[in-house]
């Protein structure tokens, strides 16, 4: 049977395609000593432990949740609450200002969807969150168009200029560039936007009336970086502050402001599903995607966890405190080894749950005599060869190859694990993996 025209396009096995291979199958050094060492999703297990205790103690499921539920009312009350108290905006979320979809992936899409049309532009700057593209356009046919910085810094004030130039290209092309997203902070550098920076954007939005999208779904999972102090001073650590802490007055019309908050990793809880669109002062936006938000629902079980955390103040100020410490000490772990091993990384990291490491260079540093044309498809096989998963640069819009995401949230002696089979690839030699997984050849 003949498939629709944008079914045949993603018949073909695409980015993900690895992901089928390696969830399924990770290392346990009983169960599963064959499997893989991931490092390459963005999820942080580093305080597992703690959110499941409370779930433990606070969940009480009453049958209510076994129903369609009542519109997240609880849940969206929970988070303008939760989210007035940790980005300090100028005006205070009010729960008809949060829309609820089961996850941020969803998020971005309604929105790509509601501010532009089918062949409309959305500015991107590189490297990106490698999932965006897909977010944007796959089902939209919006455009989501990545701008490059070359030797300019990607989070400073050149990059502005670069966003308005493509801006003003694309109106000679007549094409209507509806959006930008930044993420803030930043995936994959792990970086806050300055405030002069985010207030140029601000400004450009206004002067082109396109809609600024905040993507700070990592906006508590900052911490006090304990390297690079003596890095270049155009990428020292910025404290982080959101979007909705600047008073808009006199710079841009708030109702193109929209800002995206999530549970799965300021709280590490991919699998809750979970994503907040915040609107504050746009009632169009807001029945827009109420309009359709039954093709993004909630599930009335994730709703109460999620409410019942975002309700406990306390203990929530413990865990985010707590959080970012671990955050602090893992990603000094991942910079030590980087050091140790002549890794050039992005400096200037204080947010996130990962290193940008140049593994390309190492490579071509180790194998002098070796004619590489590809060499992020070089590295990448080595690093598969040796049971490590980590994603590339190339998925990440990266403008020089060579470039990978090493996620750090993980446990110490795992991560340490993964941190050696990385080496062990770069360099081209064995670790001797146990390929024999229940008697079955992996």
């Amino acid at each position: 049977m003949a498939l629709s025209l944008r079914a045949e396009k993603l018949a073909a096995p695409g980015p993900n395609f690895l992901l089928t291979e390696v969830l399924p199958n990770l290392y346990d050094g009983a169960a599963n000593p064959g499997g893989w060492v991931n490092l390459g999703v963005a999820e942080n297990s580093l305080m597992h432990e703690a959110l499941l205790a409370h779930l433990h103690a606070h969940l009480r499921v009453p049958g209510a949740a076994l129903t369609y539920g009542d519109g997240c009312k609880r849940l969206r009350r929970a988070a303008a609450r939760f989210l007035t108290r940790q980005l300090r905006p100028v005006t205070p979320v009010e729960a008809a200002h949060v829309l609820v979809s089961n996850g941020c992936t969803p998020a971005i899409e309604n929105l790509a969807w509601a501010v532009a049309n089918p062949g409309d532009g959305i500015l991107i700057g590189r490297p990106y969150y490698g999932a965006f593209p897909a977010d944007v356009s796959r089902r939209t046919g919006v455009d989501l168009i990545p701008l490059s910085f070359g030797a300019r810094d990607p989070m400073g004030l050149e990059a502005v200029d670069e966003h308005e130039a493509a801006i003003l290209a694309a109106k000679q092309r007549g094409q209507r560039i509806a959006a930008l997203i930044l993420a803030h902070p930043h995936n994959p550098l792990g970086r806050c936007y300055p405030r002069a920076v985010l207030v140029a954007y601000m400004r450009l939005c206004q002067r082109h009336q396109v809609h600024l999208i905040c993507d700070e779904i990592y906006a508590l999972s900052v911490f006090e970086s304990r390297v690079d102090a003596a890095a270049d001073a155009a990428a020292q650590p910025v404290p982080f502050e959101s979007v909705l802490a600047i008073d808009p007055a006199g710079i841009v019309d708030p109702a193109l402001v929209h800002v995206l908050w999530g549970m799965s990793k300021d709280f590490g809880a991919n699998g809750l599903r979970l994503g907040f669109t915040v609107s504050q002062h746009s009632a169009a936006m807001r029945a827009a995607l109420q309009g359709v938000f039954e093709f993004t629902w909630t599930s009335s079980l994730s709703d109460l966890v999620a409410a019942a955390i975002l309700e406990d103040d306390a203990w929530v100020e413990a865990y985010i405190r707590e959080n970012q410490r671990r955050l602090a000490e893992h990603h000094a772990k991942v910079v030590a080894w980087a050091r140790e091993h002549a890794v050039e990384h992005a400096p200037g990291a204080n947010a996130g749950f990962f290193v940008w490491v140049n593994l390309g260079a190492v490579y071509r540093r180790h194998h002098p005599d070796e004619e590489v044309a590809d060499i992020d498809a070089v590295v990448m096989a080595s690093l598969l060869e040796h049971r490590i998963f980590l994603a590339d640069g190339v998925r990440f819009g990266a403008e020089q190859p060579g470039w990978f995401r090493i996620i750090f949230t993980l446990e110490a002696a795992y991560l340490e694990m993964g941190l050696q089979r990385i080496v062990a690839a770069i360099k081209g030699t064995s670790l001797q993996l146990p390929y024999e997984t229940n008697g079955v050849k992996e």
